[in-house]
């Protein structure tokens, strides 16, 4: 039996919640761009949590963005997906399975441009939420009438364009826009772009008014590890359990936060705020920004290659290693948490990080150490390269751990060759796929130069960190040395730096 509307009713198991047949009827009143797994394990989350409790009565119409294949999945299950909440809470084990009905339905960009434009006419929609990876909000000076726009920040413009025109221009009719994407300032970066964009197409100086001043573009943080659909054997499992099929299952850490930079209107927009405390809307969200940033993005960022190349394959399982876990832990809480270059209360720092380790242990979550490697340069230098400086400035000293993490992101990034497929790392014998946009910078750079060499050309290359890092005092050196060490060491002897 597949999880849908129609075989609902059917799906007796207590182990699962599910949706009251009420909340079927209920408006759209969320635009949504993207359909991947960190939005519906969480802006989602929250929206199907608050429907239940009666604050938020409203759906979620989905964008699909890119040409990467269909909807069908969505289609046949009606939107249901199942939710299944896996960690500990205050030492209490947590297993919750929920079917989320959020999703009112999901549309293609390039086969219902028109089905999306004509969301713009609903009333009731008052929120506009994206994940287009930090990528996505990117300025490509293009057309807005096209069929669809190709880049995000476009059609988000066509979209409000035909808002704007719809109801013209009235202050109800404005929208609350909050991109999710990691990077700093991503509701004041989403707006600028979005502006510079209507500029560009020539629209009308009133649409401009009407854009800048009746809708609000928030800053926003999210914060839970969705690793995506569970592994076969476990989904089967829970599909054993449940009663049903669902090829759309997403696994979800019990940790959750979103935090959106807002006043009251916003507040008041957002009423699905309410329905669970993860929901943080607050004039500024900066703090939340530089914890999650630095504790959990940084901490994976400098552990995800040296964790890759020595074999290890998912989180739990590293540390469950009592070496490597040592190393994340000092790296943690002994050289990032001291070095956030931000005003963050230090023992708050800590006891997030504390949380954040409990986070990275989840026995549940079979978090790949491969995937955090995608786009490893930009994350390398968006996490880490600030939280370096700051640590050389007050310090004045190298940071022994981080420096490890650096050299094992080189070694990682040493790309041997290119198929139809990318880019691909080989080590010790095995091939590994480097998805990042520098990687045919780093295949150029090995070829031409020796370890060493290549330690101090890219260190000193201001256009790939925003800095010359090959300034720091002894960093060059402590990086040569580990390259050096991961290179020509046996395991154990790896094994040794990593304490």
């Amino acid at each position: 039996m597949l999880l849908n509307k129609t075989n609902l009713p059917a799906i007796s198991s207590a182990a699962v919640q599910k949706p009251e047949p009420g909340i079927f009827d209920l408006p759209e009143k969320v635009l949504q761009f993207g359909t991947g797994v960190l939005l519906r394990g969480l802006p989602d989350y929250f929206i199907d949590k608050a429907n239940r409790q009666g604050l938020f009565n409203g759906r979620v119409v989905v964008v699909k963005s890119t040409d990467r294949g269909g909807v069908d999945a969505f289609d046949t299950q009606d939107g249901l997906y199942t939710l299944c909440v896996r960690g500990i809470d205050k030492g209490r084990k947590v297993e919750q399975n929920i079917v989320s009905s959020a999703i009112s339905r999901v549309l293609s960009a390039r086969q219902h441009w028109k089905d999306i434009l004509q969301c713009a006419h609903n009333p009731q929609l008052q929120i506009i939420i994206s994940n287009t990876t930090e990528v996505g909000i990117t300025l490509v000076e293009e057309d807005i009438r096209q069929q669809p726009p190709a880049s995000f920040p476009a059609k988000l413009l066509a979209f409000l364009y035909e808002r704007y025109k719809a109801f013209k221009g009235t202050e109800e009719s404005g929208m609350v826009i909050i991109p999710t994407e990691l990077i700093v300032g991503n509701g004041d970066r989403l707006s600028e772009i979005v502006l510079t964009l209507a500029r560009f197409n020539k629209l009308e100086e009133d649409f401009l008014k009407w854009l800048k001043a009746k809708n609000i573009f928030c800053n926003s943080l999210v914060d839970r590890i969705v690793p995506g659909k569970p592994a076969t054997e476990l989904q089967q499992q829970i599909e054993g359990v449940l009663g049903y099929e669902d090829e759309l299952m997403i696994i979800g850490e019990v940790y959750r936060l979103w935090a959106i930079e807002g006043g009251e209107k916003v507040k008041e927009v957002l009423s699905f705020a309410g329905a669970d405390s993860g929901v943080i809307i607050a004039p500024d969200i900066e703090k939340y920004r530089e914890l999650k940033l630095r504790l959990l993005n940084g901490t994976h960022t400098l552990s995800c290659g040296l964790a890759f190349l020595y074999g290890f394959n998912l989180v739990r399982e590293s540390m469950e290693d009592p070496a490597f876990g040592s190393f994340v832990h000092n790296l943690m809480l002994n050289e990032i948490a001291p070095a956030i270059p931000s005003d963050v209360d230090r023992k708050e720092a800590e006891q997030f990080g504390l949380q954040v380790l409990d986070r990275f242990r989840n026995p549940y979550l079979n978090h790949q150490w491969i995937s955090i490697t995608m786009q490893y340069s930009s994350k390398v230098k968006m996490r880490v390269a600030p939280v370096l400086q700051k640590y050389f400035a007050d310090k004045k000293a190298v940071p022994p751990l981080m420096s490890l993490g650096f050299a094992a992101y080189l070694l990682f990034m040493k790309v041997v060759d290119k198929d139809s497929e990318g880019y691909k790392g080989e080590w010790r014998g095995k091939t590994y796929p480097v998805n990042d946009d520098k990687a045919g910078y780093f295949m150029e750079k090995w070829k031409k130069y020796e370890p060493d060499g290549l330690v101090q050309q890219v260190l000193s290359d201001s256009d790939l960190w925003g800095a010359d890092l090959s300034l720091l005092p002894g960093f060059v050196e402590a990086v040569q040395h580990n390259l050096h060490t991961l290179i020509t060491g046996t395991p154990e002897s790896i094994r040794s730096i990593f304490q």
